[in-house]
């Protein structure tokens, strides 16, 4: 569908067909549909404001090309009765401008050809995608003489709070605008040279039904703060939510994780509800609600995670990753992975969470070792590799070296940066225990002094030592020897069975 601009008529009856001539579209019939209230096809009501049909695309100026604005260019034939700017824009009814038009046609004022055409540009607007995706049409309205932006916005249904405020941000600096001007308001359809992202499987929320369901995102309903923003618990539609707000700063960070959440679907990856870009950016999660893998391990008030749900956990975890790793086209690389980044649900299973960061790898690859340069480090300290941290290389293997720190959390339940006192400089998890542990005479006996001691001994130490080496190889210096997600949840499968048949022993 093509935007929409309004006409109104002038002092007298017109002919249909002159109204649609203007706009170069021949057979007049074809505005019909949109004014049905039209009573005569053949003639236009004084005072009558006629819905035009029009493309809208990117232009420049003639003085300059390289400066673009989104309009529809209509030709205009010059009567040759020494004709000026005014007089054609007046043709217009407050569509546009005398100086618009000067701005937009190579003749200079004051000397308009006898005869001839001029282009005649009308503003258009094809959206805000930083506003909303959900509207794709939008309607060139002109102000007229007595008419505001607050008596159009009441007119077209724009009510609410919320709504009014849509509009303001669709239209800057038009809030106080009377008898002059152009209002852009949004309509049901798309245009058609607003094609957007393709969004499968989400639902887009307005901000009034999640303003409603946060009672106006109220403290009692944040559960969360982010670097990104704040979660809030929300009902929504029957189903329990969780729902990021994120300033519109972070609109990199709101795509990244919409194209991810919305393309890829596992069990161990957060489930993605739906979105709102209207005011901020929000993001809306199924509710995972037993907090995150950080909370227990290293939070108070947490009854401590068993053994066998530790490793549970870790092989949810890697499966999730071996996902976007092995399994996507294109395949993805996380960033991010810490344990505030892995939810757990009431089952104790786990969910990757938090795709923000995400970075697309080689397109239509598997996993492999080769890397991606990135222009901006981000990411958690602590948790990054040494050739992601220092030239900023990206690959799977980045989210391979922060597994392991994940792994050596759940082991121990110390933060990944552990500084054993005051006076005592900080020390990565990962050096405490390759060389306080493992690269010990007897590393068995070293590491029970590293394990969770709320644990109470209740582990099978062998499963122990072969988890802290498996860990141990996915920080690797060199990427290309750390093993991929796949050969990780081989390993944690094969040790999550055992385990379970020596649990059952015990029963």
């Amino acid at each position: 569908m093509l935007p929409l601009l309004v006409l109104l008529t002038g002092p007298a009856a017109a002919p249909t067909v002159s109204a649609a001539s203007l706009f170069g579209i021949a057979d007049y019939t074809k505005l019909l549909p949109y004014n049905p209230d039209i009573a005569d096809p053949n003639y236009i009501v004084t005072g009558y404001r006629v819905i035009v049909p029009f493309p809208c695309s990117c232009l420049g100026l003639p003085a300059d090309p390289a400066s673009t604005f989104l309009a529809g260019s209509f030709p205009y034939t010059l009567s040759g009765g020494g004709e000026t700017y005014g007089d054609v824009a007046s043709e217009f009814a407050n569509l546009t401008t005398a100086s618009w038009l000067a701005a937009t046609n190579a003749e200079p004022a004051g000397k308009l050809p006898a005869a001839g055409k001029i282009n005649v540009t009308v503003n258009c607007s094809c959206g805000d995608r930083s506003v909303s995706r959900r509207y794709g049409l939008f309607l060139t309205y002109p102000l007229w003489e007595g008419e505001t932006f607050s008596s159009v916005a009441e007119h077209y249904g724009f009510s609410s709070r919320a709504q009014l405020e849509l509009l303001r941000r669709f239209n800057p600096g038009m809030d106080g605008a009377s008898g002059k001007g152009i209002v852009f308001i949004p309509v049901k359809g798309k245009a058609s040279q607003a094609d957007g992202m393709k969004v499968d499987r989400s639902i887009e929320f307005s901000y009034e039904e999640l303003s409603d369901a946060t009672n106006n995102f109220s403290m009692e309903h944040k559960i969360g703060q982010g670097g990104f923003g704040s979660v809030y618990y929300a009902e929504l539609r029957g189903e329990k939510a969780a729902i990021k707000k994120m300033d519109t700063k972070a609109s990199q960070e709101f795509l990244a994780e919409l194209k991810v959440l919305t393309c890829v679907h596992h069990s161990n990856l957060v489930r993605l509800i739906g979105y709102c870009v209207e005011s901020c950016l929000f993001l809306v999660y199924e509710f995972i609600e037993n907090g995150n893998l950080s909370q227990h391990l290293h939070g108070t008030g947490y009854e401590p995670l068993s053994w066998t749900s530790r490793v549970q956990i870790a092989l949810d975890s890697a499966r999730g990753l071996e996902y976007i790793h092995e399994h996507t086209v294109p395949v993805y690389v996380h960033r991010d992975i810490k344990s505030a980044n892995i939810l757990i649900d009431k089952d104790f299973r786990a969910k990757v969470a938090d795709f923000g960061l995400t970075k697309l790898s080689e397109i239509g690859t598997t996993a492999t070792s080769q890397s991606l340069p990135s222009l901006r480090v981000v990411g958690t300290f602590g948790y990054m590799p040494p050739e992601y941290a220092r030239y900023g290389e990206v690959s799977p293997k980045v989210d391979v070296y922060a597994f392991d720190i994940v792994l050596y959390e759940l082991l121990s339940a110390k933060e990944a940066i552990v500084r054993s006192t005051e006076f005592t400089d900080a020390q990565g998890l990962a050096y405490l225990f390759e060389e306080e542990a493992l690269s010990m005479p007897n590393p068995k006996e070293a590491l029970q002094e590293l394990i969770d001691p709320r644990l109470g001994g209740d582990y099978p130490i062998d499963s122990v030592v072969k988890i802290a080496y498996l860990a141990k190889s996915c920080t690797h210096e060199e990427p290309r020897m750390r093993p991929t997600m796949r050969s990780v949840v081989v390993a944690l499968m094969a040790l999550s069975s055992k385990d379970h048949e020596l649990t059952r022993g015990q029963d």
